[in-house]
């Protein structure tokens, strides 16, 4: 026959000094916290540099995109603007606003209406200008339409509805250099007024901050620029003349050169 067992009793103990309920050490609590506390500020450093890196990443294809976009929209202005056989003339003009360089462009298609008067058919300006009100330093780029052409092609699809009754219209802000010239042999001219097209323009944009130069004035440095050099017309002809080759082996031959 089975015996009747007492209950077993369980007791509870107190834990020994300097340990806790689970078993562990005040001290291995502590030093586990610290290790983590490690491990965790060595993953936050390591963070903070990618993301950093990331953003330096991100600002330079920034400061690189948008000078190229609108080096593109002045091209293309100029190419739809100017064509074969069209009255279109040019102005160009370069000043300093406030410290910065500051050029103004203006593109202007006319026609010849039924009383034999110039009409402005399309107008389009690029302006670099200092606004006091503007929130960052610099200058603000501008881009005007008027004319009888009302439709902007390249802008009007961008504009909000408050926008499309001004002509000019701020694109972007923060410019700290903004200059176009004509190309002219080995001079760089900063007017242009001829009745005639240039044969190509320079436009030159960056954001920037000017450095300080050994003479004490302050400039963006040609490293800092976006420029890109376009042809007025590029469907003009191009002639070709022969020079002769000086080597007695090659006499005869000749190697075009464009005029």
């Amino acid at each position: 026959m089975m015996k009747n067992r007492a209950p077993h009793k369980f007791e509870w103990r107190r834990p020994r000094k300097g340990h806790l309920a689970g078993g562990l050490s005040l001290a291995e609590v502590l030093a586990a916290l610290v290790i983590g506390s490690m491990v965790l500020i060595a993953l936050l450093g390591i963070y903070t540099r990618a993301e950093r890196a990331t953003a330096a990443v991100n600002r330079k294809l920034d400061s690189s995109r948008l000078p190229g976009e609108i080096l593109q929209r002045i091209a293309e202005d100029i190419d739809r603007l100017i064509s074969p056989g069209s009255e279109t003339r040019i102005t160009i003009e370069n000043k300093v606003k406030n410290g910065y360089p500051a050029a103004k462009m203006s593109i202007v298609r006319t026609i010849t209406d039924s009383k034999n008067k110039d009409v402005t058919l399309e107008e389009i300006i690029w302006q670099g200008y200092y606004d006091i009100e503007s929130d960052m330093d610099g200058l603000v780029l501008y881009r005007g339409h008027s004319g009888i052409t009302s439709e902007d092609k390249v802008l009007d699809d961008q504009r909000a509805e408050w926008e499309k009754g001004y002509p000019m219209v701020p694109i972007c802000s923060g410019v700290t250099f903004f200059e176009i010239v004509v190309p002219s042999g080995e001079n760089l001219l900063e007017k242009w007024t001829s009745e005639t097209l240039p044969k190509g323009i320079r436009v030159s944009i960056s954001f920037t901050e000017p450095m300080k130069m050994p003479d004490g004035d302050y400039e963006v440095t040609e490293e800092y620029k976006s420029t890109r050099t376009i042809a007025v017309d590029r469907t003009r002809t191009i002639n070709f003349k022969l020079i002769a080759e000086e080597d007695e082996q090659s006499k005869g031959s000749g190697k075009p050169e464009a005029n």
